[in-house]
């Protein structure tokens, strides 16, 4: 079916202001990724209208003069479109505000709802039972707040919310503590808790290895790689990326250790984590030990000698295949082309922040130095990648400022991954493909069609592209039609973020190179 003819006049800022509106940020970025796909509408973001959340549109050019004067408790629909577009996009917004998102098949708590359900509850006196859980996701002033008063009611706290001061994470986790309950974030996007998936999660098979995690994707990794080795996953905890600061102290991922080690399910623990402030990462694992029971630390780039009964993995799939009891080195791919002629280049473009960070460490490990600092283009204009490799996390701050996250909706990439297979300099572009509740109904398809794009305008001669696809069978959006689409467009698909690091190093080390060591099992 051929698309409706956007309008012709040219685009402007259009902001609206709905005045004491609360809705979910998750739900906003869908709604906004779903008003992009409108004809005219170049850009949007949907964003309560606190002061971080202004200078975040203002950074993607998309505030004008009402938004800047919009409250924090109001709404803010920022659009970049020619003037005719407005009415059709405010109409659709409405409409999907109206049905409460988040979306139905891919949100955690939409398949199955009961009819009586349809109708959020206004306070706890209306909900039916006891509960024990909070997911908090309001802008970051309140959100400490909404902890607070979950854990003195006796639930644990699922902090979606970012933008928290440090200050108040603390004292929200001594409390939690003192209460023998889980402060999990804020800023925390992942967990599976008796089965429930929250924020962004996996359909993971249940299983003996319960899993504790400062970073999301990272989590989704590792549980996800559990189920193609075999096994499956009893709880999946997330703490929140600032956990393992100095700060922080680890004080969820030292109370989570004390419920999975009460846990009879869990067996196996697997804790995960980008560098943690090394005396932390020390008394976390000292507190690991004393659980009783097998556990493996995956701290990408900073984990210190570790005490009996404890492994230390240096990758994501490798704590996976020791939590799983396999032995040996995992198999090793069919070798990349090296680079040659002009096509010279290395275009590594994530969704998931913790994937950049391990394809950096194993390029640094073999003597390969990426640029990290490319920088968003100007409204209108196509990114620019610098002269030299490159590796991207497009899910940081920088590059969403207005815009839903790129796992959410994967037309993000979508301009980042056509300059890069343009570019003549480019050998390999790598990208991520992060299934699961919380993100895209066809993550796989977004790269695919760019890929097919562009192959049509360049004939055959496109950089070899390389892909690892992050989900299960029973995600939403299907694992194996996922990897198809992908490789019918020539694409070839690897068996996880570390495989496809360790395929990169390989193909651009400047010198024969081994892969670092993966693992010191004590």
């Amino acid at each position: 079916m051929t698309p409706p003819e956007a309008p012709a006049c040219a685009p402007e800022v259009h902001n609206l202001v709905r005045a004491d509106t609360y809705v979910d940020s998750v739900a906003l970025m869908r709604i906004a990724s779903a008003l992009t796909t409108l004809p005219g509408i170049a850009a949007a973001g949907l964003v309560m209208a606190t002061p971080a959340n202004r200078q975040q549109v203002e950074a993607a050019g998309l505030l004008a003069a009402e938004g800047a004067a919009a409250r924090p408790n109001d709404l803010l629909i920022a659009l970049r479109c020619p003037p005719d577009a407005v009415p059709r996009a405010v109409e659709e917004a409405d409409r999907l505000l109206a049905q409460g998102r988040p979306d139905d098949a891919h949100g955690a708590g939409g398949a199955g709802a009961r009819e009586d359900e349809d109708e959020p509850h206004r306070s706890l006196a209306t909900v039916p039972g006891t509960p024990r859980l909070a997911v908090i996701s309001t802008p970051g002033a309140y959100a400490a707040a909404e902890a607070l008063k979950a854990l003195r009611l006796g639930m644990h706290a699922f902090v979606f919310s970012d933008n928290v001061p440090v200050a108040d994470e603390v004292a929200l986790k001594r409390e939690a503590h003192a209460r023998g309950l889980l402060m999990m974030g804020p800023d925390c996007g992942t967990a599976v808790l008796d089965g429930i998936p929250l924020g962004f999660a996996n359909a993971v098979r249940r299983g003996p290895v319960g899993l504790i995690g400062a970073s999301g994707t990272g989590l989704q990794q590792v549980s996800t790689l559990l189920q193609a080795y075999g096994t499956g996953v009893s709880q999946i905890i997330g703490v929140g990326g600032r956990d393992l600061s100095e700060e922080v102290g680890g004080a969820c991922m030292r109370d989570a250790l004390d419920v999975l080690a009460a846990d009879p399910a869990t067996e196996t623990i697997v804790l995960v984590s980008k560098p943690p402030a090394p005396g932390v990462a020390r008394a976390v694992l000292a507190h690991a030990a004393r659980t009783g029971k097998p556990v493996v630390a995956a701290f990408l780039g900073g984990a210190p000698d570790a005490p009996p009964g404890v492994s230390v993995a240096g990758s994501l799939r490798d704590a996976a295949r020791i939590a799983a009891g396999l032995d040996g080195p995992a198999p090793v791919p069919a070798p990349l082309s090296p680079p040659a002629g002009e096509r010279r280049l290395l275009r590594a473009l994530y969704a998931g922040g913790t994937f950049a960070y391990e394809a950096r460490l194993r390029l640094e490990a073999a003597g390969v130095k990426a640029d990290t600092d490319a920088r968003p283009p100007a409204p209108g204009e196509a990114p620019r990648l610098p002269g030299s490799h490159v590796v991207l996390d497009l899910g940081d701050d920088l590059f969403t400022a207005g815009r839903p996250h790129p796992m959410i909706d994967p037309a993000v990439r979508a301009p980042w991954l056509a300059a890069a297979l343009r570019d003549p300099s480019t050998a390999v572009v790598v990208v991520d493909v992060v299934l699961g509740y919380g993100a895209g109904a066809d993550p796989a398809g977004a790269v695919a069609d760019v890929v097919a794009q562009e192959r049509a305008v360049s004939g055959a001669r496109l950089p070899h592209i390389v892909a690892f696809v992050v989900g299960t069978p029973d995600d939403p959006q299907g694992l194996d039609g996922q990897v198809r689409a992908l490789r019918d467009v020539g694409v070839t698909v690897l068996d996880s973020s570390t495989t496809a690091a360790d395929a990169l190093a390989a193909a651009f080390a400047p010198v024969p190179c081994g892969t670092p060591s993966d693992r010191r099992n004590r």
